[in-house]
């Protein structure tokens, strides 16, 4: 067996535990050399510690670089402010990626979608500078730079390189946001120019909702903020049959986290009928990071054999398995 890796692992809140408890069985079953160093984030921190992300959690990541973490709750409108934004400005994990693929013969609305969203991650309105100005008024500030922008744009055409992928699309606002939306879009297009070999388009963002809703087809790598990137994920995940689905990468010079995208579903905790298929996913991500390709195609693969089956499918899909039957499901589909 190869040496064994250590990795960081956060459970969230929620499902959070109920799902990673799926990941820690699926890498027993394959016999992957992994160690599980766990951590507390987030509100189940705050009640323990009085820290939301304790000083145990910045160690365990310094230490090991690699995390798999679960979904974790963050107050809308007030309370702390998000877990993720917050391990991704303190590491600087600029490039986040997230696959969009359709499984098995999960019912979803577009067939055959095969899109990578490279979302830049640590500008944007996601930076969170944000000023009262009255009781009234309250004002958000959109940071875009040049040096974060080649960054996420470079990752982009490097991936399509790679990956024998033919085309990158650039999204922004630039017809409204002439300086920031603008700088991106020009900066943008002068990192595609090193790439000739890859096609070039730009779509502005709230066309790309509709294009992405009607035709999804003709997209293949898409490049875009922070924002955007987020609310454009969420959207191609409804076309693929859901966030129960897609599995996201934080990727910075030293250090990788690894989650669902998807969040801590309150509502259905403790009932053991989530779906692990993005931590799964993202766990098949991580594998492949840390130089386990094989294991990373054989995860993925029972997967897909799992859910060419519709008596397989968790009840967000429509089915009636447990989180528990649905991972023994893909454990037995191992091959």
């Amino acid at each position: 067996m190869a040496n064994k890796q250590t990795i960081a692992l956060i459970p969230g809140d929620g499902i959070g535990k109920e799902i990673t408890q799926a990941v820690k069985r699926v890498a027993r079953a394959l016999e992957s050399p992994i160690v599980w160093d766990e951590v507390i984030a987030g509100q189940e921190a705050i009640d323990a510690t009085g820290d939301l992300i304790p000083q145990s959690v910045y160690d365990v990541i310094d230490s090991h670089k690699v995390v798999l973490k679960g979904p974790i709750a963050t107050p809308i409108g007030e309370g702390f402010r998000s877990v993720n934004v917050s391990l991704r400005k303190h590491y600087q994990l600029h490039t986040n990626i997230r696959p969009i693929r359709v499984l098995g013969k999960i019912p979803a609305l577009q067939h055959d979608v095969d899109i990578i969203l490279f979302r830049e991650n640590t500008e944007d309105l996601y930076a969170g500078v944000e000023k009262q100005v009255s009781a009234d008024e309250a004002h958000s500030i959109k940071i875009i730079t040049r040096k974060a922008t080649e960054r996420i744009v470079t990752a982009a055409f490097d991936y399509a390189v790679a990956n024998q992928r033919k085309k990158v699309t650039i999204v922004t606002k630039a017809n409204i946001m002439k300086l920031s939306d603008g700088l991106f879009l020009k900066v943008a297009k002068e990192v595609a120019k090193k790439y000739p070999q890859i096609e070039t388009d730009e779509v502005l963002v709230d066309n790309m909702a509709m294009q992405l809703v009607m035709r999804p087809q003709q997209y293949d790598v898409i490049v875009t903020e922070n924002l955007y990137g987020d609310i454009l994920s969420d959207l191609m995940a409804g076309l693929i049959g859901g966030l129960g689905l897609v599995p996201g990468a934080n990727l910075g010079d030293d250090v990788a986290i690894f989650e669902a995208v998807h969040g801590s579903a309150p509502d259905i905790a403790g009932q053991g009928i989530a779906n692990p298929t993005a931590l799964l996913l993202a766990f098949a991500d991580l594998l492949d990071h840390i130089g386990l390709q094989v294991d990373a195609e054989r995860l993925r693969q029972a997967l897909n054999i799992v859910l060419s089956d519709v008596n397989n499918f968790t009840r967000d899909l429509g089915g009636h398995l447990s989180t528990e039957a649905y991972t023994d499901k893909v454990i037995q589909a191992l091959i």
